[in-house]
């Protein structure tokens, strides 16, 4: 493909195996930031710079830098995590961040509020703890999603391991890491090739999801690439195959959308590693390397045109892949409270809200979840709804569990409406640089004043999947939403509405710029019809595409003609 190339690629394409100049802007006492071309090659290594939004007119006015500080995102393939790993990275926050530690969608941990000079020991510290945070963001392979449900067979502990098996199969081979942040010595000549990536990475980022039936949580259709379980008589078979979902939108911008994934077809478990392999490095060498706007694994496969994309995917697997097998889903949301698994262990889920683990007034999270993970023996799984797992819980330790429960005040976090539960929100202002409204800090405004309107009409026990974004851009799938805010200017969002329950159709546009009073007046009038007119069983989502509210979505769920 002939084209001019981007800023970025052509800053990758010379940043020396992603080393540039990182080693050099650590070092520089003078400012609290790293340079600009350095600060898109920390991605790589797991970090964003950020600073504090609340702050740049006062600090500007005063002739001063932003206030810069660093996030910290782990690689963390399906959320497993040791107690003892909990406890490292709640002393790190701690120490060199703002003291919690926030749970993200993709099942990763965040720290927040780090200085340039504690950036290199943060991360140091974190590989001592077994987990490191390479490729957690940049243009590679993402943290690996899995379901996290450690309940239903011995299979899912497969699935996990494929999943950490393919996160280990798509790591940057580069030692950058190593010698930047570890202090490895660097051997001339001795680096290695990037047999995946080749020089220039991705195009742009690319994310893996594996979902295990009957829950969705990990919206596998919003995957660029994803895998459904298939499970014969408790035994892992393979893999629906699903190729090219996608969150990201920019305002205004008609050429770019939300896609859902196609269903390619079925693959055995041992075509696993061959075939995502063979997806990504697809992407690699058709993807769009002038226009980073349209340059994700979805506009891909639509510019090729998917029955072509298809058989290069074959060519490379040496195959030809057999229809999807059957599957479903029953909705995307945790199971929370205690829930027993097949071997007898317990699992108790936790709602954190807009996954920030931190001490209130009322619900002490992070000393809570301290003390628990200095007795507890199993694992943690963070789920990709933003909450936490207590894993693996044997029946005699589950009374000492709910005593520190109860005692940090974590069991009344499952109290209140159904509609907090399916609810998400990514960071947004003040820290997050594409932010143009609230999402985080708004969310537990407008959830009250949603259940005070769901109240209203005998609806508070109805679960609906909300979620707000603070840009287009969908960290928190909003597209996937019933109901969805995606923020458009300070205030003002658009209110999306018609997702299913099952996470297999996407929302549409129903209000464009609105602000709260105008978006409270709608779903006034929407909850009023849906408790009077809804039929037996019927989802909010599935109700407003029903009776004419918003039109079906143009992108829905699609499986390839055969």
């Amino acid at each position: 493909m002939n084209e001019v190339l981007s800023p970025v690629e052509t800053l990758k394409r010379g940043s020396r195996g992603l080393r540039g100049t990182l080693r050099e802007s650590l070092g520089d006492a003078i400012t609290g930031g790293l340079r600009e071309s350095d600060t898109q090659l920390l991605k790589f290594h797991g970090s964003y710079q950020q600073d504090d939004r609340d702050l740049r007119d006062e600090r500007r006015r005063q002739k001063l830098e932003p206030a810069y500080s660093f996030m910290i995102r782990t690689r963390l393939p399906g959320g497993v995590a040791t107690p003892a790993q909990w406890l490292a990275l709640d002393a790190l926050a701690a120490r060199y961040g703002n003291g919690g530690l926030r749970l993200t969608t993709r099942q990763a941990f965040q720290i927040h509020g780090i200085l340039k000079h504690d950036l290199k020991p943060t991360i140091a510290a974190i590989n001592q703890t077994l987990i490191d945070t390479i490729a957690a963001c940049g243009d590679v392979n993402r943290n690996v999603m899995v379901s996290a449900n450690p309940v239903e067979s011995r299979a899912h502990a497969e699935v996990q391991a494929c999943a950490q098996a393919l996160s280990e199969h798509l790591l940057p081979q580069s030692r950058a890491y190593h010698e930047i942040w570890l202090d490895e010595q660097a051997v001339i000549g001795a680096d290695a090739s990037e047999p995946v990536y080749g020089p220039t990475y991705l195009p742009r980022k690319f994310k893996i999801g594996f979902a295990i039936t009957p829950i969705n949580d990990v919206d596998v259709f919003s995957q660029d690439l994803g895998f459904i379980a298939i499970i014969e008589q408790g035994e892992l078979v393979g893999f629906n195959l699903l190729v090219g979902g996608g969150m990201g939108v920019t305002h205004g911008d008609a050429r770019t959308y939300p896609r859902l994934a196609d269903e390619l077809g079925f693959i055995r478990k041992d075509q696993l590693i061959t075939v995502a392999t063979a997806v990504l490095t697809t992407q690699r060498d058709h993807g769009n390397r002038s226009d980073r706007k349209l340059s994700r694994l979805k506009y891909t496969i639509d510019r090729l045109g998917l029955d072509v994309f298809k058989r290069a995917l074959e060519a490379l697997v040496g195959e030809s892949l057999p229809p999807p097998r059957a599957y479903r889903f029953d909705h995307t949301g945790d199971r929370f409270g205690w829930v027993e698994g097949f071997d007898g262990r317990w699992h108790y889920t936790l709602r954190i809200e807009s996954g920030r683990v931190r001490d209130t007034d009322t619900v002490r999270l992070l000393s809570g979840l301290r003390a628990i993970a200095r007795v507890h023996r199993g694992d943690f799984r963070l789920t990709p709804n933003q909450n936490v797992i207590v894993a693996n819980v044997d029946a005699n330790e589950r009374a000492l569990i709910d005593v520190l429960l109860d005692d940090h005040g974590l069991a009344h976090a499952l109290h209140g409406a159904a509609i907090r539960r399916f609810a998400l929100a990514c960071v947004a202002l003040p820290t997050c640089g594409l932010a143009m409204a609230e999402a985080e800090r708004y969310l537990p405004t407008i959830l009250d004043r949603m259940d005070a309107l769901l109240s209203r009409y005998g609806l508070h026990d109805e679960p609906i999947v909300f979620r707000i974004s603070g840009c287009p851009n969908g960290c928190s799938r909003p597209y996937l939403a019933e109901i969805a805010l995606v923020g458009k200017a300070p205030g003002r969002y658009n209110l999306m509405l018609g997702a299913d329950f099952q996470g297999r159709r996407l929302n549409r546009l129903h209000r464009e710029n609105i602000d709260e009073a105008a978006i409270l007046t709608e779903l006034d009038v929407l909850f009023a019809r849906f408790a009077s007119d809804r039929e037996a069983g019927e989802h909010f989502g599935d109700f407003v595409v029903r009776v004419g509210i918003v039109r079906a979505p143009q992108f829905i769920v699609a499986k390839l003609s055969v």
